[in-house]
């Protein structure tokens, strides 16, 4: 007995003594831990701030250029492109190999600005006649270009495929080949969004603003509410990403939609289309769908009517679509930089990769914009001024001389059959 209480009377004091210890004195795990979890925050918090500035920066960019014009922002698109490309064709770069093959890094270029002819040549060609009409020896210079700009880019095709098969080496079979395709698989990817891009910018600024907007305020939006309120994980693919920041970005996405419509749609110079390549500001007689139409109120709102631009009923569509279907560009990306084991595409932009890393929802959603326009807001009746347009740039003076004689006898069988 004397034995159980000498080994179980000193127990006490010492649990006791424990017990002090752990509450006064912290230890060393638990002083590691907090150190960690310390370091985490300001990490966080570092990070938010450098990404905020860099926010800051490539809005107060944008804005700038928006101001400027049509032409500009078609500058900006392409300047972006460069960078996309190169983010993208260092992807798969080998350092060994590139020693190796010298001149293949400007065979990649030359592709690329071959591209850059054929797709921005397709589409202004129009603005471009429209801007040197005044000159007759420009205008015959451009229409020649035009005229034969599918063969001239061909041609260019053509000399970069030799090229490619006058360079083989030796060994180096797989890697060039490899290079080769995801050469045409980035210039696919690229060209095909910055085509619809570049055609809502000369459909009016409104078209590619508006949707781009979107798309950074969702992004804003989704890391705001996922930073303060994210806890439940949206998808394995991007572990950052949560539903409270999802949820919270899609809903302050449409209501932004609604808004932003209704402010941009009251300038001109954002909604008039750009028919050349000038850089002044455009006033034109607005569409209808920037026209106001008024609703009445019930009695206890404090005022009886309000104004609503048809087109923020289509804005509504836009930010649904860049809330709930333009992330899975994101999510695409965060896949495909996954598979190749990379966290970003590139450094270019402090606080959030590359430029690739920026775009990959703007490309979802340029092209739905686009297609979305076409099919649901722009009118498919002919003005005349379009018809003399085409008139004017794909037929030959003798071509629109034989028109003209043939419209005349038209008008004057007309005017006789009628008197």
């Amino acid at each position: 007995m004397q034995n159980d209480c000498s080994t179980s009377v000193p127990s006490t004091p010492v649990r006791i003594r424990h017990r002090r210890r752990s509450n006064e004195v912290p230890s060393e795990a638990s002083k590691v831990n907090g150190n960690h979890l310390l370091l985490n925050d300001q990490s966080k918090y570092k990070s938010m701030l450098i990404r905020t500035y860099s926010t800051v920066w490539m809005i107060g960019g944008f804005a700038f250029t928006i101001y400027m014009g049509h032409l500009y922002i078609w500058a900006m698109v392409v300047v972006i492109q460069i960078f996309m490309a190169k983010e993208l064709f260092n992807l798969l770069r080998k350092a060994h190999e590139d020693r190796q093959l010298p001149w293949f890094r400007l065979l990649n270029w030359h592709f690329f600005f071959t591209a850059v002819l054929f797709v921005y040549g397709r589409i202004l060609s129009q603005q471009l006649v429209n801007t040197v009409t005044s000159d007759q020896v420009l205008y015959k210079l451009v229409s020649g270009l035009i005229k034969y700009q599918m063969v001239i880019c061909y041609f260019l095709y053509i000399a970069g495929f030799m090229w490619f098969i006058l360079t083989l080496k030796k060994k180096m079979y797989k890697y060039q080949f490899g290079q080769y395709a995801w050469t045409h698989m980035i210039l696919i990817v690229v060209f095909t969004q910055s085509s619809f891009t570049v055609a809502n910018i000369f459909e009016g600024i409104f078209w590619f603003l508006l949707p781009a907007s979107l798309i950074v305020i969702n992004d804003i939006a989704a890391y705001i509410f996922g930073f303060f309120f994210g806890k439940t994980p949206l998808i394995k693919l991007s572990p950052k990403k949560t539903w409270e920041g999802f949820i919270g970005a899609s809903f302050a996405t449409i209501i932004s939609a609604f808004l932003l419509a209704n402010i941009m749609g009251h300038f001109q110079w954002l909604t008039c289309p750009r028919k050349d390549l000038s850089t002044g500001w455009l006033y034109c007689d607005p569409d209808p769908m920037f026209k106001p139409e008024y609703y009445s109120l019930p009695g206890w709102f404090p005022w009886k009517e309000m104004s609503i631009l048809p087109v923020q009923w289509h804005a509504l569509n836009f930010g649904l679509f860049a809330s709930v279907i333009a992330p899975f560009g994101g999510f695409f990306a965060s896949g495909f930089k996954r598979a190749f084991k990379v966290k970003d595409f590139g450094d270019s932009i402090p606080g959030h990769g590359g430029m690739t890393d920026r775009m990959d929802c703007q490309m979802v959603m340029a092209v739905f914009s686009y297609i979305y326009h076409q099919s649901f807001v722009k009118s498919q009746s002919y003005s005349v001024d379009m018809i003399l347009d085409q008139i004017l740039s794909n037929l030959s003076f003798e071509e629109q001389h034989a028109l003209y004689t043939k419209l005349s006898q038209v008008f004057l069988e007309r005017k006789f059959g009628q008197s």
